[in-house]
């Protein structure tokens, strides 16, 4: 299965071994910060957040919503979705009350199927980390077709994106021993045949980008040291990495070298059977997202030869090894409501998952003889959001779940010519009755529609304390997911603050990939100010609504959103009553030195060139922030571990906070990696505080509230 969606890269760099900081333009009194595992920068840490969970504990019902919140995150009743269809086989990975680190286990594909999924265990990460006296991480496995028995998986200890890598055999259920294994590194491991497999990791001095990702790619046959791999690929230092792939088409595997110039930008060739490596004809920024007979289904960033941006188009491998000029096929061609954001191939049908006016819809697209292609629209509930978990190799059989915020998950079973069938359903978690789903629309500075969601209780009028979550990069579209399951929102913290008589508010602001890659590429490098716009739009339109007011609005963001909060705060404090703000980037004149920072240059800018940090700096919330000025208090957290985001940029956003005397909260979670948790317990725990957090910052129309000088550290 292929997303279309930008994400974060995965790279070869360990927090121990990250890249040496260059020198910085001006002295900096928080650098020491950076320093991860530095004595006074934990001990920095550990001081905030010991004051934090001093303040926020005794919070009238902090113990409450923490309950509340581990029952909802660690319940047995949510949906086994199928992580992969193999063959005959679905793969899930399981987490419970009784399992908190969770289970990877395999059913029967038939028993699945009819909703009778018949599960055996063939990792229990609790068990193997108190075993080995590790926090092990499960982060994935491929495995090889078309037994699809040997799979190579993925271990992080801490949860950080740097992983072990270790052979497994599906069929006997254990580590093979003497198999191919790869020590700790972001690796990046595909299989290259029965007896070999194609690695991208950490070779030594020189194997790196400066990104922190593997620059070469070498095949690594069976027997034989891992020393004593071949040289398949290499790109450039400045590149953001190199890596190869096998993608299964049936009975037949097709293999592709990517050399990544930027964070969209590619070089991808085909890996003939005589070795050769042959370039795509796509242009650079196209992504290659799946294969379906004999044929490259690639997804345009750009218009190309006659076909849009956001179009699937497809051409020939056969023809094109052999030195024809093959056609392009235009697959699907998005209107301008839509976009293309997850594909999946199986045995003769290619399924998309689009976006209409950012409500999910799935359709399932089929090849004539002459060339063309049709789709057909799967008859799944309106104005939902949609997830295309996996479609069969082997059949044309589909899996998708359908979820709104106010309706519990459920898993269909889907064929092109019969009626999708129910196999799993969530009950309720939560009593909707008396709540309200709503989508507006805000217009920005420039005149653009903005789409938002806004969810609250029926019998509520304004104002009323608004919690607003957003993202704007990367092209990630923000749908919305059941209340109490959106880990990237925190979880059931929205579902709480509904529940007490306040509004949650999902802002699907530009950057993300709501409607294909022009909501995206309005707002890359220079026009980064945008996104920020479209989220004071909505704000503006919510107190022109009279469901707020100016001062009791929280802005809420992970990761680049992380970036969007902060700079929220320093550009608007006359706006927010609040800010949580999550493994964020704040330094922007240093992110492209910190870990993966490097690789991200695509959408930012470069700050080390003159030109690019004239915009840059203009919204840096490390820069922006000035001393006297009564900025929101915020609650900003992150993980020690985060090997992709630098702890960094939240610390030093603490620091500086400090050092002008401006109040905030704090939670540096141990382990976790760039989610910043890995048990329910710990997520639990993040949620009560969020939740009191907001209490105390956003009160109610019938409390006071608290002097900002009176909030936080």
């Amino acid at each position: 299965m292929s997303r279309l969606v930008a994400v974060f890269l995965v790279g070869a760099i360990t927090l121990a071994s990250a890249p040496a900081a260059s020198a910085p333009v001006a002295a900096d009194p928080n650098l020491f910060l950076e320093q991860v595992d530095g004595a006074r920068a934990l001990a920095t840490v550990k001081q905030w957040n010991a004051k934090t969970v001093a303040a926020l504990e005794k919070q009238p019902g902090f113990a409450d919503y923490r309950a509340r919140a581990l029952a909802l995150l660690s319940t047995n009743q949510k949906i086994a979705e199928p992580d992969q269809v193999l063959g005959n086989k679905v793969l899930n990975f399981w987490q419970d009350e009784q399992h908190p680190r969770g289970l990877w286990r395999v059913s029967p594909l038939a028993d699945f199927a009819s909703g009778r999924p018949q599960w055996r265990t063939l990792l229990d990460i609790d068990a193997m980390s108190k075993a080995d006296s590790k926090k092990w991480v499960f982060k994935g496995a491929t495995c090889l077709s078309p037994a699809y028995a040997d799979c190579m998986v993925s271990l992080s200890n801490g949860g950080g994106d740097a992983v072990e890598v270790r052979e497994f055999d599906l069929d006997k259920g254990s580590f093979v021993a003497g198999g191919f294994a790869i020590p700790n590194a972001k690796t990046d491991v595909s299989w290259a045949g029965p007896d070999a497999v194609f690695v991208g990791t950490d070779f030594g001095p020189g194997t790196l980008t400066d990104s922190g990702y593997p620059r070469i790619v070498k095949l690594w046959r069976r027997g034989t040291p891992l020393s004593a791999a071949r040289m398949l690929a290499e790109g450039a230092k400045t590149d953001v990495s190199v890596n190869a792939t096998s993608r299964v088409d049936g009975d037949r595997t097709w293999q592709f070298v990517t050399r990544g110039v930027d964070f969209y930008h590619r070089k991808v060739s085909h890996i003939a059977p005589d070795g050769r490596l042959v370039p795509t004809l796509l242009p650079d920024d196209a992504d290659i997202v799946d294969v379906l007979d004999g044929r490259v289904i690639a997804s345009l960033k750009t218009p190309w030869r006659g076909h849009p941006a956001g179009a699937l188009v497809a051409y020939s491998i056969p023809d094109l090894l052999s030195g024809k000029a093959p056609a392009i096929e235009a697959v699907f061609l998005p209107n301008g409501h839509q976009a293309v954001e997850e594909v999946s191939a199986s045995k003769s049908r290619l399924w998309a998952k689009i976006l209409d006016d950012v409500s999910g819809r799935l359709i399932v697209l089929g090849r004539a003889a002459d060339g063309s292609w049709s789709s057909t629209s799967i008859a799944l509930p309106d104005k939902s959001t949609v997830h295309l978990n996996a479609a069969a190799s082997n059949s044309d059989l589909a899996f998708a779940t359908v979820e709104g915020m106010l309706t519990p998950p459920t898993l269909f079973r889907i064929e092109p010519s019969a009626p999708p069938t129910a196999i799993q359903a969530l009950p309720a978690q939560f009593d909707a009755s008396n709540m309200v789903v709503e989508q507006h629309f805000a217009t920005s500075s420039d005149g653009t529609r903005i789409p938002y969601f806004l969810v609250h209780r029926k019998d509520v009028t304004g104002p009323v304390g608004v919690l607003m979550h957003a993202y704007g990069g990367f092209e990630l579209a923000q749908t919305p997911t059941y209340l109490v399951h959106e880990p990237y929102r925190s979880g059931p913290l929205a579902l709480f603050w509904v529940q007490e008589g306040n509004a949650y508010v999902l802002a699907n602001i530009r950057g993300g990939g709501e409607y294909g890659p022009s909501w995206h590429n309005a707002v890359l490098r220079e026009n980064r100010q945008k996104a920020y716009d479209d989220l004071y739009a909505v704000a503006d339109d919510l107190v022109a609504r009279n469901l707020t007011q100016k001062g009791r609005l929280a802005v809420s963001g992970r990761s680049n959103g992380g970036l969007m909060a902060s700079v929220a705060i320093t550009e608007r404090p006359d706006l927010w009553g609040g800010a949580i703000i999550g493994s964020p980037l704040v330094d922007m004149k240093r992110y492209s030195h910190l870990l993966a920072g490097a690789s991200w240059m695509g959408e930012y800018g470069n700050p080390d060139v003159p030109a690019d940090w004239a915009f840059i700096s203009k919204y840096s919330p490390y820069q922006k922030l000035r001393c006297g000025i009564r900025y929101p208090t915020p609650f900003i957290y992150t993980s020690t571990r985060d090997d992709r985001v630098h702890p960094g940029h939240a610390r030093k956003l603490a620091a500086k906070l400090e050092h002008c005397g401006d109040p905030f909260y704090y939670d540096e979670a141990i382990e976790g990696g760039h989610a910043a948790g890995i048990v329910p317990e710990e997520d639990a725990q993040r949620v009560a505080l969020e939740t009191v957090y907001l209490n105390l910052v956003l009160p109610r129309q019938d409390q006071k509230a608290r002097p900002r000088g009176e909030r936080g550290l």
